[in-house]
């Protein structure tokens, strides 16, 4: 039996997940895992890792389905509930998936395109009513999950993980942030994304914590939870964190009172998958009294790098290596051993994952001597990673310089009337790229005022060239911005 589901049996009654209100322990996510399994199974002894596709929001389901495809030898392909069908298309023809789970909606949004497919659709409904049957005994090799990539810089990719990579991920972050049974958390993140998957929900269910279940990010509903719960534990992105300050500052009274004190007494507020802006965590710290942890990870390793729970979060950096991870910076394949030299960030350790889907030319290319190549570019500051941007969309080349891009948004949301902002690089006859940002702001602001504002903080190469105003950057689901679509504006 896997450690996931030995160690659930042990937390019993335990409170496991709150869900619009239901509570359900960890017996109850057990016994109805079991009937899923059972289902999938039918006249089967073991999936042998078939695909097993699902599209089900943030629920006690969700869960109950993709623990139920693990114990019945599956492989889980969790959907993004934004996806267009064109993407679903892609998921599911790349996966090759047996069959697709939703709920009563999904299946009436999905019906014609699974037809066109010829994959089985089947209602959560009709698999929760099954015989329970003997189990497989299943594996830390096997292959467990294929989650998709954002596709910013290419088409979607499917990161392969084994049950082993998840449980490394797992327990290594359950060491690194002190995770304990008498945690509480929110779940307010995407479940199709490591983040969400991995911080939000395996964590908490490895080690015994509850987990409330609030389903897609809405500032007034997670106020409300935050004002009536006692979390312990708060985790999500810079949108939401800007998000949530925005609200709170034009909170008074009791009401006001009421949430700082709550987001106060949490022991660990983390942040990651996109940069925080130092603006934003100064902000943030201000009003609640908390230092926000940020780290770094992706899809291919689940976390990597992170602030220290105990000892100083820096803002603008993501700390060091988490425990049972290998970090080092590389330039032209060799190891940087100095600080303040810009190099790719490369990972080795138990927690990376196994392959991309039937892309092994892209698998191979992605290692060199057994670490990961992640593609993105930081520098040492002080023993502390600095992450400098994406190699491919954060850097910016320009006149024989090497541009952060993340270095000039975080000097540009410093400018009262900048609400948000994203720094590109385009293409330039003369100087190869130059920068360029697109923004949201509360007030007409032109070109020549951003640049004498960037002229106080930043050199003359690295002064945005060109300007586009507008109403709401494009962002994925977890609120990322879609950089490659931010350059075709220009």
């Amino acid at each position: 039996m896997l450690s996931v589901f030995k160690r659930a049996e042990q937390y019993d009654q335990r409170l496991a997940l709150i869900d619009k209100d239901q509570s359900y322990s960890y017996e109850d996510l057990i016994k109805a895992s079991n009937t899923i399994a059972s289902a999938l199974l039918s006249e089967k002894s073991d999936l042998y890792e078939e695909r097993i596709g699902f599209l089900i929001p943030p629920s006690f389901n969700y869960v109950s389905i993709l623990w139920g495809i693990w114990k019945a030898g599956g492989i889980g392909v969790p959907l993004s509930l934004s996806a267009t069908e064109s993407e679903l298309s892609h998921y599911l023809e790349d996966t090759k998936v047996s069959l697709l789970i939703s709920n009563k909606e999904g299946c009436k949004k999905l019906k014609k395109l699974l037809d066109n497919l010829n994959i089985p659709l089947v209602d959560i409904k009709n698999l929760q009513d099954s015989k329970d049957k003997v189990l497989p005994q299943i594996k830390k090799d096997r292959k467990a999950m294929i989650l998709y990539t954002s596709g910013t810089t290419s088409k979607p990719k499917g990161v392969v993980s084994t049950h082993a990579n998840i449980e490394a991920q797992i327990s290594s972050l359950v060491e690194a942030w002190d995770w304990h049974k008498n945690d509480f958390i929110p779940l307010i993140l995407p479940l199709h994304h490591i983040h969400g998957i991995i911080n939000s929900l395996s964590c908490p269910l490895w080690i015994g914590a509850s987990v409330d279940i609030l389903g897609t990010f809405e500032v007034e509903k997670v106020i409300e939870a935050v004002g009536k719960n006692n979390y312990s534990v708060f985790t999500a992105v810079p949108t939401i964190y800007f998000s949530l300050i925005d609200k709170i500052e034009r909170m008074t009274g009791k009401e006001l009172e009421l949430v700082q004190t709550k987001f106060k007494e949490m022991r660990l507020m983390m942040s990651g998958s996109a940069a925080l802006a130092p603006e934003i965590h100064k902000k943030w710290s201000e009003l609640t009294g908390q230092d926000l942890l940020e780290r770094y990870g992706m899809t291919e390793v689940g976390m990597a790098l992170s602030n220290p729970l105990k000892g100083e979060k820096r803002s603008g950096t993501v700390g060091q290596a988490l425990p049972k991870v290998e970090v080092c910076l590389m330039e032209d394949n060799k190891v940087i051993t100095e600080e303040n030299v810009p190099g790719e960030i490369m990972i080795k350790g138990p927690q990376v994952f196994l392959e991309y889907w039937n892309q092994e030319k892209n698998t191979k290319e992605s290692f060199f001597e057994g670490w990961f190549k992640t593609g993105d570019v930081a520098e040492l500051v002080q023993g502390y990673y600095k992450i400098l941007g994406r190699d491919s969309v954060d850097i910016i080349k320009s006149g024989g310089y090497k541009i952060s891009a993340l270095e000039i948004e975080d000097v540009l949301l410093r400018h009262p009337n900048i609400k948000e902002c994203a720094v590109v690089g385009v293409g330039d006859q003369k100087w190869g790229e130059i920068v360029a940002v697109a923004l949201c702001s509360n007030e007409n602001i032109t070109l020549e005022e951003i640049q004498t504002w960037s002229l106080d903080f930043l050199s003359d190469y690295k002064i945005p060239r060109n300007l586009k105003i507008l109403e709401e950057l494009p962002k994925n689901a977890m609120g990322k911005v879609v950089k490659p679509d931010i350059k075709k504006l220009f």
